[in-house]
């Protein structure tokens, strides 16, 4: 028989696992789910016999890595990857230049009304991804924007922002405009966490409100700017709402822009969900061995700058 302290006890050690129980569910319907039946499509294919017309004459059929073969000689998705690297390289340092650079200000004794401040800084981030493509493109056509008519009546050149090389600057400036108020909430929440001795005694050695930013801030919000730089890395891989949403006012964006562009177009506009499960695993599989391994350099490096700071 078992006594009511021992009762008390099991029934305490079992609370956490019931309270994991509506996580676990939701995370195995709607993430590990989806993913192991994309994973099974992708080693599937659809063999057509005859003319395709009547029962029987389409059938799934195993594929083996046929899909993934044909994914990663894919043209269209390889271009793809590379227009999405040259959009990256100029989003994220941007994007995290700007977000570290408003939460260093923000954490200035100098600055006044910072609340609202923070909040103007942050507030795009609260407008979704389709809102601000079609709010931004809207400024970047010629015919109804105000900046062109602007620069018409002041004599000024008017660029095409939609059209060869500066259109890498128009997706960009849409990611970067609604990505910064977020990273520097991240940054700024992680400042506010620093010690107010550390700051004292620096000042105390001397130190201009330059070299405590440089020397003491920067290095202790680290791990931030790590965290916001792989969520960066991760989210540059997965566009797709800026270019779809810019797509219909502009020739320049095709179909394929991104990779995931090229995952919509030949499922749902081709039907080929076999081969389009195959690119989104290979997408997903190229997200995972950039961002663990971004991750593991900067754990190593940090380990190293612990392990001299003990020699020191």
């Amino acid at each position: 028989m078992k006594s009511p302290a021992r009762g008390r006890a099991y029934g305490v050690d079992r609370a956490p696992y019931a309270f994991l129980v509506p996580a676990i569910v939701l995370f195995l319907l709607f993430f590990a789910l989806p993913i192991g039946y994309a994973v099974w499509l992708s080693f599937r294919k659809v063999e057509v016999s005859g003319l395709g017309l009547g029962a029987g004459a389409r059938a799934e059929v195993w594929a083996g890595v046929e899909n993934y073969t044909g994914a990663l000689s894919d043209s269209e998705l390889l271009n793809g990857a590379l227009r999405v690297l040259g959009y990256g390289s100029i989003v994220v340092p941007v994007m995290l230049g700007l977000a570290l650079m408003f939460a260093l200000m923000l954490d200035s004794e100098r600055v006044r009304l910072t609340p609202f401040t923070r909040l103007a800084i942050f507030l795009p981030y609260a407008v979704p991804g389709v809102i601000a493509a079609l709010l931004w493109g809207f400024l970047y056509l010629p015919d109804v924007s105000p900046f062109y008519f602007v620069l018409d009546k002041l004599g000024l050149p008017q660029p095409d922002l939609l059209d060869g090389g500066p259109l890498y600057l128009a997706l960009s400036n849409i990611a970067v405009w609604g990505g910064t108020g977020f990273n520097m909430i991240v940054i700024y929440t992680a400042l506010r966490a620093i010690p107010a001795e550390v700051y004292e005694a620096a000042r105390l050695d001397g130190a201009t409100p330059l070299q405590i930013a440089l020397r003491i801030k920067i290095p202790m919000v680290a791990p931030s700017l790590v965290l916001t730089f792989f969520f960066s890395i991760i989210a540059t891989l997965q566009v797709f709402n800026e270019p779809t949403t810019l797509k219909p006012l502009t020739n320049s964006v095709a179909s394929t822009w991104s990779p995931l562009m090229k995952v919509y177009q030949d499922a749902f506009v081709k039907g080929d969900i076999h081969a389009a499960a195959a690119q989104a695993t290979v997408i997903a599989l190229a997200t995972l061995v950039l961002s663990f391994g971004f991750l593991r350099a900067a754990n190593r490096r940090n380990k190293q700058d612990d392990s001299q700071g003990a020699v020191r």
